[in-house]
């Protein structure tokens, strides 16, 4: 998966490259992992988890883990995705990462790996690891080693407002891509914004293509574009097509390609504030919904990406992934012992029942019990093949390159020809 190993100055340089100065560090590296006079260490975490009721429930977890280790402190680091995205590249570039931080896992995180910058967690975090589930640590395995914790897995799916497809006439979610273009003519019918996503911030508009793409060409063709770093399937061409249609019917919010996700005026706003009949997101919409917004409660349902006629995926081959932690090479030993604790039934219990995030550890999904939660973890145990989100399982750039043409072709200034030239172009390069 992704490009070949690079070396760690080839990694740091391409990093620096990307125009990122050093001014966008925080101070990272400092007192992190250090020692004080009085033997405390000082252990550095990064996270995304800047909604609430998450942002409280993980910062109340870094003061349970500090009472139970007095000789340590956690220094917590809460960013927006991208500026999360934004810092770490810095970091990189620096070769000085967070003593813990968010990941994503695949090509991403190779390269981290690659570069010598990622701490081996194979056998540090032996045996407890072990007990996690497989498919949520499969992300985080590089050349069968493993370099992340997970703490989340779950899928993109469409999350859509019940009370405004019955009023637009849509008695049950659409199956196939041309009953979700029936539904979303429906909807504008009705003066209903079928859609809501975030232009701005162009990884939302990635998941449509990327679902068309293993919709139409299949999974397995994914994987072998990244391969032959060849973009040019027809099935994947195709995928753009699809959009292009959808595209034309209108069927996003006003001010679309300047809207956020998480803001007041944002993507999950509009939905869970009724004013969009849906979105393409994962596990945590109903959360962010209901931070950014009021939330649908009851009236909120999900339903999967539909199928393509004549296309070669499958309805049951999903896209996603799920959130994990890292360590810096070098990391102190009280980072793993977080990661250990992060990783207990009785953290994933907390986590499931006050976040809605899907077990990774078996004990947990007891704790399971809003419904729509229980609906993606059955569309997930259900699940023939399992993609990781493209920006993630590819290499950076050609992760960029995605984001960077799916956007254009949505905002009109490319064809689905040029996307998938653009992709194979960066992959080349890359």
């Amino acid at each position: 998966m992704g490009d070949p190993a690079l070396s760690r100055r080839g990694f740091l340089a391409a990093s620096a490259a990307a125009g990122l100065g050093m001014t966008a560090l925080s101070g990272c590296g400092g007192d992190s992992g250090g020692g004080s006079s009085n033997g405390t260490t000082t252990i550095e975490w990064w996270n995304i988890s800047t909604t609430q009721p998450t942002k409280t429930v993980w910062a109340g977890l870094a003061k349970k883990f500090e009472a139970q280790n007095p000789k340590v402190k956690v220094k917590i680091v809460q960013l927006e995705n991208d500026a999360y995205k934004s810092k770490m590249t810095a970091l990189i570039a620096s070769g000085k990462l967070p003593d813990i931080f968010h990941t994503w896992g695949g090509g991403v995180l190779k390269q981290q790996v690659d570069a010598g910058l990622v701490e081996d967690l194979t056998d540090r975090t032996k045996p407890w690891s072990d007990g996690m589930l497989s498919v949520a640590k499969q992300p985080y395995l590089i050349d069968d080693k493993l370099y992340g914790i997970p703490f989340d897995i779950g899928m993109i799916g469409f999350w859509y407002n019940k009370a405004l497809f019955k009023q637009a006439g849509i008695s049950t979610p659409p199956t196939t891509w041309s009953g979700f273009l029936d539904a979303v003519r429906k909807l504008k019918a009705k003066n209903i914004t079928p859609i809501a996503v975030a232009g701005k911030e162009k990884w939302p508009e990635m998941y449509y293509w990327a679902y068309l793409a293993m919709r139409t060409a299949g999974i397995d063709a994914l994987k072998k574009a990244d391969e032959a770093k060849d973009f040019s399937d027809p099935g994947i061409v195709q995928a753009g097509q699809h959009l292009k249609d959808l595209v034309q019917l209108q069927p996003f919010q006003k001010g679309f390609l300047g809207a956020g996700y998480s803001t007041p005026t944002g993507q999950a706003a509009a939905v869970g504030n009724g004013k969009a009949a849906m979105e393409l997101m994962g596990q945590w919409a109903p959360v962010v919904e209901a931070d950014s917004g009021k939330g649908l409660g009851s009236n909120l349902g999900f339903f999967p990406f539909p199928a393509v006629e004549g296309g070669k995926g499958a309805i049951n081959e999903v896209f996603g992934g799920g959130g994990g932690h890292a360590l810096r090479k070098g990391a102190p030993q009280a980072a793993v012992d977080f990661l250990k604790f992060f990783a207990s039934e009785t953290t994933d219990l907390e986590l499931v029942k006050k976040t809605n995030t899907l077990p990774v550890v078996p004990g947990a999904e007891k704790a399971l019990s809003d419904p729509n939660t229980k609906a993606v973890q059955a569309q997930l145990k259900g699940a023939t093949g399992f993609q990781l989100y493209l920006d993630q399982a590819y290499a950076p750039a050609v992760g960029q390159e995605v984001n960077d043409s799916v956007a254009a072709l949505i905002a009109g200034s490319k064809s689905p020809e040029q996307v998938a030239q653009s992709i194979t172009k960066a992959a080349k390069e890359a």
